[in-house]
């Protein structure tokens, strides 16, 4: 999977399961400040986006993120090989 694909994953559960506006979904968007997420939808987005990985997201890697590309950048590397 590539970041593109994680990214266009990651936008998809935002705008089904947390009804974000897909134009506000960037790379650059802050996930606690432009999308007001908060600790509990990020906990949820882990298990949403679980699916797609083979390694686990730790709470603590994920709470370091604060973009949306820095997510895109956590999962890379844990992504299931296709």
């Amino acid at each position: 999977m590539t970041k593109e694909e994680i990214f266009l994953k990651f936008q998809d559960v935002l705008v089904n399961d947390f009804e974000i506006a897909r134009d506000s979904i960037t790379p650059g968007a802050k996930l606690y400040d432009d999308l007001e997420l908060d600790s509990i939808d990020a906990i949820d987005i882990m298990v949403k986006m679980k699916e797609f990985l083979e390694g686990v997201i730790e709470p603590e890697q994920f709470k370091k993120a604060i973009t949306v590309q820095d997510v895109v950048d956590m999962l890379l590397p844990l992504v299931k090989k296709s």
